[in-house]
C-alpha cells in the first residue's frame, strides 16, 4: 500500500474520487482516494487549517458522519468547491475494516459517501441551527423546572407532607404549608425548600423568554405560518420541524418523514412473511414527543374532528383503536400532512375551507 501525503508547499495534482473526514474536537483525520480505488492521502490535520488544507486538493466528493460541526464544516468545504455530504453514523459502520481508529472511520465514510442509493442528512443553514439551539435550550430548561419541582415534593414527602399532582397545586399551597408545619419543618430545610421556590421561579422566566423567542420566529417565518394551519401545531412544533427538516426536499413523501421520527411499525420480516412490531421510535425523539402530544390534544376533543378533512377516519379509527395506538397514528398522519405543507409550500385544507370555496 503506497500513500500520497499532502505537499504543505504545492496543490496536489492527483485526481480524487471521495474524501472522508472523521471530525474529532481538536482534530480532523481524512483519508482520500485516488480515480483507481487506491488510496491517495491519509492526514491529521488541526481543526483551524481546514481551509488551507482543502485549498490545495481537487474537488470532488467529501464524506463526514453528523455530528456537532459536521453543518459547518459542510457548508465551509461548499463555498470552496467541493461536494460535501453528510451521512448517518450507522450507513458508515459496515465499511468499517479492521479495529476501530480515527483513520479507519475516515476510510469507512469515504467509501459509504460514493454508494448510490444512500440517503444523505440535509445540510442545515445557520437560520435552522439557531433555531434548533433555542429548542434544545428549552427543553433542558424544562426538564430542569421538572426536576426541582419533583425534589421539592420530595423533600415534602419526606417531613410526612403530600401534596396534589400538579404544578400549581405545589405553587399555591408550598409557603401555606410552610407556614402551618412550621412547628414540625426545621429551619434548615425551610431554607432549602424557599431556595428551591426561587430556582423554580428563575426557570420559569427563563422558559417563558425562549418560548416567547421561539414564537417571534414563527411569526415571520413562511414555513412555520405555512405549519401552523395543520391542526395542533403551534409556534413550538411548527420551528422545531423547520429546524429539522427545512422545506421538507430530503425526503420524497411524507411516510419517509413519519419513518424518520419512528412513528411507523419496526419491521423484522423474512421468507416473504411480513412481521411488524411497536413502533421504532428511531430518528428525532424531540419531533415525536411533540408531535404525540399535539395528537392527544385534538383526541381529547372529539366535537373538532368534523372540522379537520381525516375527522372521518379520525372516528372509524377511534372505533377500533386503544387510545394510545390512536394517538401514534394521528402523530404520524400529522407528521405526513407536516411534510407535505412545507414541500408543497400549501396551507392544510379543512373541510370549512373547501365548503366555502364551493
Amino acid at each position: 500500500m503506497i500513500l500520497f501525503l499532502i505537499n504543505r508547499s504545492s496543490p496536489m495534482t492527483t485526481e480524487l474520487t471521495s474524501i472522508g473526514i472523521d471530525i474529532g474536537k481538536d482534530t480532523l483525520h481524512i483519508v482520500g482516494f485516488s480515480e483507481d480505488g487506491g488510496y491517495a492521502f491519509r492526514k491529521k490535520i488541526k481543526r483551524l487549517a481546514l481551509i488551507s488544507t482543502f485549498e490545495k486538493l481537487p474537488r470532488c466528493v467529501v464524506g463526514m458522519e453528523a455530528c456537532m460541526s459536521a453543518h459547518f464544516i459542510s457548508r465551509t468545504l461548499r463555498k470552496l468547491g467541493f461536494n460535501p455530504r453528510i451521512i448517518a453514523a450507522k450507513y458508515a459502520k459496515p465499511f468499517v475494516k479492521g479495529q476501530k481508529n480515527d483513520y479507519n472511520d475516515a476510510e469507512a465514510v469515504a467509501e459509504a459517501v460514493l454508494r448510490p442509493n444512500l440517503n444523505y442528512v440535509q445540510e442545515k443553514s445557520q437560520d435552522q441551527l439557531d433555531l434548533q439551539a433555542l429548542h434544545r435550550v428549552r427543553a433542558r430548561l424544562v426538564s430542569k423546572r421538572t426536576a426541582t419541582i419533583n425534589q421539592i415534593r420530595a423533600f415534602l414527602l419526606e417531613q410526612g407532607i403530600t401534596v396534589r399532582t400538579g404544578s400549581n397545586s405545589l405553587r399555591q399551597s408550598l409557603f401555606a404549608i410552610l407556614e402551618n408545619r412550621k412547628d414540625e419543618i426545621s429551619p434548615r430545610m425551610q431554607d432549602i425548600l424557599i431556595g428551591l421556590y426561587e430556582d423554580w421561579l428563575w426557570l420559569d422566566e427563563r422558559v417563558a423568554a425562549t418560548s416567547n423567542e421561539i414564537e417571534e420566529i414563527s411569526a415571520y417565518d413562511v414555513g412555520c405560518q405555512l405549519l401552523m394551519s395543520v391542526p395542533g401545531v403551534g409556534p413550538i412544533i411548527s420551528t422545531a420541524l423547520v429546524a429539522a427538516i427545512g422545506n421538507g426536499s430530503a425526503f420524497e413523501r411524507g411516510r419517509d418523514l413519519g419513518a424518520w421520527l419512528g412513528l411507523v411499525p419496526r419491521q423484522y420480516s423474512t421468507g416473504d412473511k411480513p412481521v411488524l412490531g411497536k413502533i421504532s421510535k428511531a430518528g428525532n425523539r424531540y419531533l415525536r414527543m411533540l408531535l404525540v402530544q399535539a395528537a392527544q390534544v385534538l383526541l381529547m376533543r372529539p366535537k373538532n374532528w368534523q372540522k379537520f378533512s381525516f375527522g372521518g377516519w379520525l372516528e372509524q379509527a377511534s372505533k377500533r383503536l386503544h387510545k394510545n395506538k390512536l394517538a401514534i397514528a394521528l402523530a404520524n398522519k400529522l407528521a405526513r400532512i407536516a411534510w407535505s405543507v412545507l414541500y408543497n409550500c400549501r396551507e392544510f385544507d379543512t373541510h370549512q375551507i373547501e365548503m366555502e370555496a364551493i
